[in-house]
């Protein structure tokens, strides 16, 4: 299909005459068309579409439908039938009455050629381009991150029923693509393949009564196994390796399970790979498990990050969608940074919570950006949660390489290295000698080496960073710095939000790209939704306090 961009679409006069008659008071499509105009112009879409072909409908008709797809919370159907049927949604794209509008799949295919082609940042973009062109929108000033879980659009399995429902999977798409092969490939071995892999793998009825649990988990691997071993036998067909859903059989079987010369054997937990590796589901092999607190899901982070100004609308700047076992919060803050400076819209403060803050992002975000970056430090650790000597206890010498700890003595080493191959974050180590601390009173507040046969050992960042941290825990233990940050607890009301107006706790798509897609047009949605409130006067009200926290408030103050 090949693009043929349309210039502004004028609002035919029947239309808008209907439009005024059916909706005196407007209508958020209405008033949106009313004071943005046409804002997704067919020009931003063109490298996702060829220069020859059948004439593609407008993208920037469906950008438009997509958006306010979640705005209202519609399905694909749903979206396609309101451009059809409703008077106000043919005033906002400009159509004629009679227009029937366009099939529900376009919908579906729009959103993987922003995929395809790398184009998911630009529906947003577009949105706070027109916001800022009128004034709702500026540089600099304070903003604010949280992130939120994501629950994928899977179904929650334990191990019995990933592994069998990994098998089917491959089954399934074999019987598709090449039923005679598999048929001879099933008929090799002699086991109830339709019983155990004929319908939905369920842990409450695929398990026989005379079978425990280890022995089915065992000849369910053997299956698969079987299977594996056929499909790279030299005479068989070299394209049905290339099955996407035979590649997460074969990833699943290596994670699970081992096989030596006894037979085949699960992996127990120890040998299992880490949480960010292992798949979770078959049919969404990026989605991952992960816990926080009290919380447990299988899906994906989503990362908002707003604008917090008392004299403009609250508008979301950024969406970023990581894996729910991604790592800590602190890794997005690069990408974050990254997208805020290519759409010119970085600040001059940025208020987050104590998983974005490490000593790295706090310089970081000062010397490459110049952002202020405000939130708690995690207080220092110490093993088994025994009150130590921290490394503000002891005097560094930066310029002579040494270090005096707490009772005066001097460090014997001073080494540089990195913390990991893969982040190549400088370090430096510092040891004491072991005969010193060994009779040294201070011990046991010092470390917590068994049998006098170490000395303490630190391992410090670079001077920046090790500055940074320490003045952040200063700072974080006085009134005025909280009474700054209390403007951060605002952003939970924008994840409320998000959540409950566009449904965006559970991902209507799978796999991570497809999902960021879906939380780009979400926070899209919410900022015109924002734009049409602010227009009309109606301001974010504060967090409403009961008698006893203001008397409380009052009183600490």
């Amino acid at each position: 299909m090949s693009l043929e961009p349309q210039s502004v679409r004028e609002i035919p006069e029947l239309t808008q005459r209907v439009a005024r008659a059916a909706f005196p008071k407007g209508s958020l499509a209405i008033r949106l068309r009313d004071s943005l105009g046409q804002v997704f112009a067919d020009v931003l879409f063109a490298e996702a579409f060829p220069a020859d072909g059948r004439p593609a409908a407008s993208p920037g008709a469906l950008a438009m439908v997509s958006v306010m797809q979640f705005a209202e919370r519609l399905s694909d159907r749903q979206a396609a039938e309101a451009v059809r049927a409703r008077i106000d949604w043919k005033y906002l794209l400009g159509l004629e009455l009679e227009d029937c509008g366009f099939d529900h799949t376009l919908l579906a295919r729009f959103r993987s050629r922003l995929v395809e082609h790398g184009l998911e940042e630009s529906i947003l973009t577009a949105v706070l381009q027109a916001a800022a062109g009128q004034g709702l929108l500026k540089r600099g000033g304070r903003q604010r991150t949280d992130s939120t879980r994501v629950v994928a659009d899977v179904r929650e399995l334990n191990r019995m029923e990933f592994v069998a429902e990994t098998l089917r999977a491959a089954l399934e798409a074999l019987a598709a693509a090449a039923p005679d092969w598999l048929e001879a490939i099933l008929a090799e071995r002699e086991t109830d393949w339709l019983g155990r892999y004929g319908e939905r793998v369920d842990s409450w009825h695929c398990l026989p009564q005379d079978q425990d649990r280890q022995a089915w988990l065992v000849q369910v691997g053997e299956d698969g196994f079987h299977l594996l071993a056929a499909i790279w036998r030299p005479t068989s067909p070299g394209w049905i390796r290339r099955i996407p859903a035979l590649d997460v059989l074969r990833r699943a079987w290596v994670q699970q399970y081992y096989r030596d010369e006894s037979g085949v054997h699960i992996r127990e937990s120890q040998d299992l790979p880490p949480g960010r590796q292992r798949l979770a589901s078959p049919h969404d092999t990026e989605a991952r498990f992960a816990t926080k607190k009290t919380t447990s899901w299988t899906g994906y982070c989503l990362h908002v990050t707003e604008t917090c100004e008392t004299d403009l609308p609250r508008l979301i700047t950024d969406i970023a969608t990581t894996s729910a076992a991604g790592g800590d919060d602190s890794q997005v803050l690069a990408g974050i940074h990254a997208r805020l400076k290519q759409r010119d819209l970085l600040p001059c403060e940025q208020l987050v919570d104590s998983g974005y803050v490490t000593a790295a992002t706090l310089v970081a975000a000062r010397q490459e950006h110049g952002i202020d970056l405000v939130g708690p430090a995690r207080a220092a650790t110490h093993k088994g949660g025994q009150k130590l000597f921290s490394h503000e206890d002891f005097l560094i010498d930066e310029e002579q390489h040494h270090a005096v700890c707490p009772a005066g003595q001097t460090s014997i080493s001073w080494a540089s290295t990195h913390a990991s191959r893969s982040t190549r974050t400088p370090l430096v180590q510092i040891r004491f000698d072991a005969e010193t601390c060994r009779t040294c009173p201070l011990r046991q507040q010092c470390t917590t080496a068994g049998n006098g046969k170490w000395g303490r050992a630190l391992t410090l960042r670079a001077p920046a960073q090790r500055s940074a941290l320490q003045q952040r825990r200063r700072e974080q233990n006085t009134r005025a710095w909280w009474a700054r940050y209390r403007l951060r607890a605002g952003i939970e009301s924008t994840i409320s939000q998000i959540v409950h107006r566009t449904q965006s706790r559970r991902s209507r798509y799978k796999n991570t790209a497809p999902t960021h897609v879906g939380h780009c047009l979400a926070a899209t949605a919410i900022n015109l939704v924002r734009i049409d409130a602010w227009q009309q006067g109606h301001r974010p009200e504060r967090t409403r306090l009961t008698h006893l926290c203001r008397l409380l408030a009052t009183c600490t103050e």
